[in-house]
């Protein structure tokens, strides 16, 4: 994904299977059905952009992995619930055969729902049966069996932000879930400070002793010069200021590119954002909500962020430098909010926090960075069906860092790298400054 594909697996040390690892994997499934519980069975086949996927679909393609890489693999006699499935439910797999187009997956009626809950529940009892096994199973069933629970954890954040594009494209404007009763916004952020990181060579990439995806690889030395990191991501309201500032309307903030893009969709404030009366509401999972003003800014992309930070008289910084200052001033603790707080949405620091704690750099909202999704130095591409995750999305693309309110906390890390192209933006990503 980018958390629209998939990265590729890869753990630094083996990994055992124990018997902890079927109580992950239930808990990891339940909670991907739990984020689908509160919708209708018509809103699980929607796809109304190219970039989102029906959750039908989610729920049945995070299946499909499981039985095609581990079911049909290792547990003997297996046999795949519906033939046709993998036709339906493959992603982008080219080595694992034809597929159903992905600007088609909102046109797939048929399986009902029901069935694709059997589908889960089929793999379910099945994996259970396979995981019993385990004494008896190469070493290299661990390793896919965790690609496959952080594989359903990228997907998790897919629903998140796919089901709140889908409930906003409807005229209703429907709540994905009530909003909470004793909800107050805040009014106001800590001020922004600077966090000074001095240069020369540091190292990058990851170092641990668990599970880490291939592009993280290999770690490698890099020169920055010194730089300095803004303490928190920016905020509504300072976006606000430079969309009343013109930003819109004056190109000399942008890059072409974002600029033409900008006059030919009419773009005149980040996604969901809507005036009404004087007053800027914003789509939230609990519907139309008043714009949080100290909540940072998301659903931007990367060219408005770029377009921010000029105007401001800064700039973005390199997945570089975001790393090597994450490593300095990330307390141990993640202190973000993630997928499993409920909140749907990153919230506001209080007004009162702790300037040596609470950086934002882990959840809330993923980072945009002036760095292109390249290869790092040494990388090599896995072989066979899982060497298609993340090696051949390795161009036309920029780096994201850090995390959102939809991604899994165990999911996340300093290293982790994500990656969109320049003008998405239904993801919750957001601005940090650098300089």
């Amino acid at each position: 994904m980018s958390t629209t594909a998939s990265p590729t697996t890869v753990t630094t040390t083996p990994t055992t299977l124990n018997t902890n690892w079927l109580t992950r994997y239930q808990a990891v499934r339940e909670q991907s059905v739990a984020l689908c519980r509160p919708l209708l069975a018509e809103d699980t086949v929607v796809q109304p952009t190219l970039d989102v996927s029906p959750p039908k679909w989610h729920l049945a393609h995070m299946s499909w992995f499981f039985e095609t890489f581990l079911l049909r693999e290792y547990l003997p006699g297996y046999t795949v619930f519906h033939p046709e499935y993998a036709y339906l439910f493959n992603s982008y797999y080219n080595s694992l055969g034809s597929r159903v187009n992905r600007a088609d997956r909102g046109t797939i009626s048929r399986p009902p729902l029901a069935d694709v809950y059997a589908y889960r529940a089929h793999v379910d009892a099945h994996m259970a049966q396979l995981l019993a096994l385990a004494d008896t199973l190469p070493a290299t069933l661990a390793e896919l069996f965790e690609l496959g629970l952080q594989h359903e954890q990228q997907h998790q954040e897919l629903l998140a932000t796919d089901i709140k594009y889908i409930l906003s494209t409807s005229p209703l404007a429907p709540a994905y879930l009530p909003a909470p009763a004793d909800q107050k916004p805040a009014t106001s952020a800590p001020p922004a400070t600077w966090l000074p990181v001095t240069g020369g060579m540091h190292q990058v990439g990851y170092e641990g002793t668990g599970f880490c995806f291939d592009n993280e690889l290999p770690v490698h030395d890099t020169y920055v010069a010194d730089f300095e990191l803004q303490n928190r991501l920016v905020t509504n309201a300072e976006y606000l200021e430079f969309i009343q500032a013109g930003g819109y309307k004056d190109f000399r903030y942008w890059l072409g590119e974002g600029w033409e893009l900008v006059q030919r969709e009419g773009w005149q404030a980040p996604l969901y954002w809507v005036e009404k009366d004087g007053q800027w509401l914003r789509f939230t999972h609990h519907g139309l909500q008043p714009l949080n003003m100290a909540a940072p800014v998301t659903q931007i992309s990367f060219y408005e962020a770029d377009a921010y930070a000029q105007w401001s008289g800064h700039r973005l910084p390199t997945e570089q430098e975001w790393e090597i200052a994450a490593r300095q001033f990330q307390p141990t603790a993640a202190t973000g909010t993630f997928l499993e707080s409920g909140l749907f949405d990153p919230q506001p620091l209080p007004a009162d926090a702790d300037p040596s704690q609470c950086h934002q750099l882990l959840g809330d909202a993923w980072e945009w960075t002036y760095s292109p999704y390249h290869p790092y130095p040494g990388y090599q591409r896995a072989a066979g069906a899982l060497g298609e995750y993340n090696g051949k999305f390795m161009v036309n693309q920029l780096v994201l860092r850090g995390g959102s309110c939809a991604t899994p906390e165990s999911h996340i890390r300093p290293t982790y790298r994500n990656f969109f192209h320049a003008d998405k933006r239904w993801q919750f990503t957001g601005i940090r400054l650098a300089r």
